[in-house]
C-alpha cells in the first residue's frame, strides 16, 4: 500500500500519523520489521531525519521498537494510554487508594518540613474551607481540594506535588458526586471541619505521626462512603 506524499508541514507530526495509521490498520502487524528510513522517506516523500524523528514519537507512544542492528519493529497495533486518560477511566475507589498513600506521606513529610509561610497558607485554606461550607457542595469540594493540596506544598516534593495534582479532576468529580448522593452537608455543613483543623494543628506543630494519623482516619473514612454508594 503505497503511503503518499505529504504536505509541506508539519512533516514530523504527519509522518507520524501516516506511519501510525498503517499499523493501527494492521497493514504491519505486530513483530512485523518496518521498511527502512531511505524506503519510508522515498514513499512519504521527506527526509531521512523527518522518518528517524516520526519513528521516535511512534517509539514514545509503544507502537514500535528499535532493536540494534536489526531495525525498527511494531509491538503493538494501538498507542499506550497515556496516565491521565487511564485516571479518567479509573474507579474513583481505586484513584482514591492510592491517594491515600500520597496524601498520609505528604502529610508526614509535611509536619517535618514546613516553613512559616506554609503554616499560614494551611490555616488560611481551613478557614477558606469554612467559609465555604456556607456555599454549595461544588465550592466546598474546592475549598476541601485547595486544603489537601496547602498540605501536598509543605510536603516540599515535587513528584508528590505532580501525582497529586493529576489525580485531582477524577476525585473532584467523585466527591461532589459523593456528598450529592449522601447529603452529608445537610446536617453538617461544614463534614469534616474538626479533623482538618486536627490535620493542620499537627502539621504545625510538626508531630508527622499525629499528621499522619489524622489524615488517615480521614480518608479512610471517605472511602468507605465512596465503598458503599459505589
Amino acid at each position: 500500500m503505497p503511503l503518499g506524499a505529504l504536505r509541506p508541514s508539519p512533516l514530523v507530526e504527519q509522518a507520524a500519523q501516516r506511519l501510525r495509521d498503517q499499523i493501527t490498520a494492521g497493514h504491519w502487524p505486530v513483530g512485523t520489521k518496518l521498511p527502512g528510513e531511505t524506503t519510508l522517506a522515498r514513499e512519504l516523500g521527506v527526509g531521512r531525519s523527518t522518518v528517524r524523528e516520526a519513528l521516535r514519537a511512534l517509539a514514545g507512544a509503544g507502537l514500535v521498537r528499535p532493536r540494534h542492528g536489526a531495525g525498527v519493529f511494531v509491538i503493538a497495533t494501538e498507542p499506550a494510554e497515556d496516565w491521565p486518560a487511564r485516571l479518567r477511566r479509573a474507579a474513583v475507589t481505586d484513584v482514591y487508594e492510592v491517594r491515600m498513600g500520597v496524601e498520609v506521606q505528604a502529610a508526614r513529610l509535611a509536619a517535618r518540613r514546613r516553613t512559616d509561610e506554609d503554616v499560614t497558607a494551611l490555616r488560611a485554606a481551613l478557614e477558606d474551607r469554612r467559609t465555604a461550607a456556607a456555599g454549595d457542595d461544588a465550592g466546598f469540594v474546592d475549598a476541601d481540594i485547595a486544603l489537601h493540596a496547602a498540605v501536598v506544598a509543605a510536603a516540599h516534593n515535587p513528584v508528590l506535588t505532580g501525582l497529586f495534582t493529576e489525580f485531582l479532576p477524577v476525585l473532584r468529580e467523585g466527591l461532589v458526586t459523593l456528598l450529592d448522593l449522601t447529603r452529608l452537608r445537610e446536617e453538617d455543613p461544614g463534614t469534616g471541619d474538626d479533623t482538618h483543623a486536627a490535620l493542620v494543628h499537627a502539621i504545625a506543630a510538626a508531630d508527622p505521626d499525629r499528621a499522619a494519623a489524622v489524615l488517615l482516619t480521614e480518608l479512610e473514612r471517605t472511602l468507605e462512603l465512596l465503598r458503599e454508594r459505589g
